[in-house]
């Protein structure tokens, strides 16, 4: 697979880019790298597209700021902004997973002329609401005395220290525990506040039945090279991207073409009070499906590539 070196919004990314056709772009999460999509680039090109899939920056291949502003909501649906138009001179299709869901959701809403169509796996849309996630999060939380992970993501070079210790036992328990295959347990909801984002984790015999020891290499090969401070920075900006979204002049209703995909075993899930449809229906003014996997945990398009495959060719047919 060929990559290239893509120069878009004062930085350069490394992204897989393969096949003929209208573009599609590929937004991966945390802890990942553009290798979450691996089995969804063959099937898109076979069905007449051409993927490009980013790492984003801060991790793999891509160039690694250090400021926690260089991962604002803004600078980042930027970067996927100028990787489009980069790329093809016609309107694209954007499809995120995890924090990439996020950041496709939010590319799609501020740049209208260049995303065409919008599709979000594990993290549904909501508009802003009345306050920063991370405020409410300390107050279910942290307040307390409960441990969350996002809040302690926030201090710089705590988790950097922790995760970086031994790349391959942190992505391994990252995956694990968030997976289907480990279902609830996996992930521990009782620790203090206080306590190491791996603590309570078991480290899993590996393979598991969707990630091999191969493609663990990979991963940790990349998380060697890069570090933690770029990927943890994204979660460093949440005041700055309410504030940033609570004000920004374009309607907050994404008008584009969308999809949702999820697992019923993801834990982010449970984050969302409510059904799923509904909540997408208050901020989706063309939601064309919303798609629950039996049995998949957070790794959707890792842990189910046929199903999540299948759904996304369909909606993109409808296009």
């Amino acid at each position: 697979m060929p990559f290239e070196r893509i120069e878009t919004n004062g930085i350069t990314l490394r992204a897989m880019v393969e096949g003929d056709g209208p573009l599609v772009v590929l937004v991966h999460g945390f802890p990942e790298t553009w290798y979450s999509w691996r089995h969804q680039i063959p099937a898109l090109t076979a069905a007449g597209f051409r993927v490009a899939v980013p790492d984003m920056r801060g991790y793999g291949g891509s160039d690694r700021p250090m400021p926690v502003e260089a991962y604002d909501m803004e600078t980042m649906t930027a970067d996927l902004a100028g990787l489009a138009r980069a790329l093809s001179d016609e309107p694209a299709i954007i499809i995120g997973h995890d924090w990439g869901a996020p950041l496709a959701w939010n590319a799609a809403r501020l740049h209208p002329d260049t995303f065409r169509a919008v599709a979000g796996l594990s993290v549904p849309y909501t508009a802003p609401g009345d306050q920063a996630p991370i405020d409410l999060f300390r107050k279910l939380f942290t307040d307390k005395g409960r441990f969350f992970y996002q809040v302690y993501f926030q201090d710089e070079g705590v988790a950097e220290a922790e995760l970086e210790a031994d790349p391959e036992d942190s992505l391994i328990k990252f995956y694990s525990a968030w997976s289907g295959e480990v279902g609830p347990g996996g992930w521990p909801t009782d620790k203090p506040h206080g306590a190491g984002v791996l603590e309570g984790i078991a480290r899993p015999e590996m393979p598991l039945s969707w990630l091999t020891q191969e493609d663990l290499d990979t991963y940790t090969a990349d998380f060697e090279r890069s570090g933690f401070r770029g990927p943890l920075n994204r979660y460093r900006n949440s005041r700055r991207d309410h504030a940033f979204l609570k004000a920004h002049p374009s309607n907050p209703v994404i008008q584009q073409p969308s999809l949702f995909i999820g697992g019923d075993r993801d834990p982010v899930l449970t984050m969302f009070r409510g059904d799923t449809a509904e909540i997408l229906s208050r901020g989706l003014a063309d939601l064309r499906g919303c798609h629950t996997l039996p049995g998949v945990g957070h790794w959707t398009q890792q842990e189910a590539p046929e199903a999540v495959n299948r759904l996304l060719i369909d909606w993109l047919a409808t296009l």
